[in-house]
């Protein structure tokens, strides 16, 4: 369910496009291609490719390319986390992202890139799992605790799941439990743990370094 009020209107960029040039005389014919924005320009966030493009047309030519990987996240404490995951999945193309937990989340980090991106619900770790199961995905966790793998080391099938946790608190046992394997990624500093969404952008990107 999407609750406007969580959601950030599309970001104005200075380094959008103009109307169309030529005028309507000179508008491609391509069904794809936005009436509204030929005519007044294109000022989001979108890869040059998808220029004046509708969101629909956007997200079907997306869903033709995505990877085999999903992306789920914990949502106990309506983490702001959350949305850069969602931002990072899209810029990846991950196939699907999974709210586990609450089904509100806060939107503002996935810089409305949400649109974009396909987003399930599960009201429990079970229910998630139990999906996966069905889908015949592997759940690999991304945790620094005991009996972890180092990301560059870890074995990450091309069909699987990566499920990322809170920020501080990491994952919940139940979700450690309903994993088959838990990946950490390796640090150099004083600190024990770093930011939710870096860790999901430095795992998804091994992702696609092995297998994109």
């Amino acid at each position: 369910m999407t609750h406007e009020h969580d959601r950030p209107e599309e970001p104005t960029l200075s380094h959008g496009v103009g109307p169309w040039p030529g005028g309507p005389a000179a508008w491609p014919e391509d069904a794809r291609y936005d009436r509204e924005l030929l005519a007044h320009g294109d000022a989001r966030n979108v890869v040059d490719e998808f220029r004046y493009w509708t969101m629909d047309a956007i997200v079907a030519e997306l869903d033709d390319r995505r990877h085999a990987f999903h992306v789920a996240i914990e949502n106990w404490q309506h983490d702001m986390n959350i949305g850069s995951i969602v931002r990072s999945a899209n810029a990846f193309l991950a196939a699907e992202v999974h709210i586990i937990g609450r089904r509100r989340w806060n939107r503002r980090g996935a810089m409305v890139t949400d649109r974009y991106q396909h987003v399930r619900h599960h009201d429990s770790v079970a229910a998630f799992a139990e999906w996966a199961a069905a889908a015949s995905l592997p759940i690999l966790a991304i945790d620094n605790v005991p009996g972890s793998v180092p990301v560059d080391r870890a074995e990450i099938p091309e069909r699987c799941i990566l499920l990322f946790g809170q920020e501080g608190p990491g994952l919940s046992p139940e979700a450690l439990d309903a994993a088959s394997g838990v990946i950490e990624i390796t640090q150099y500093g004083s600190t024990r743990s770093i930011n939710a969404s870096a860790a999901g952008a430095v795992v998804m990107y091994e992702w696609c370094r092995r297998w994109a």
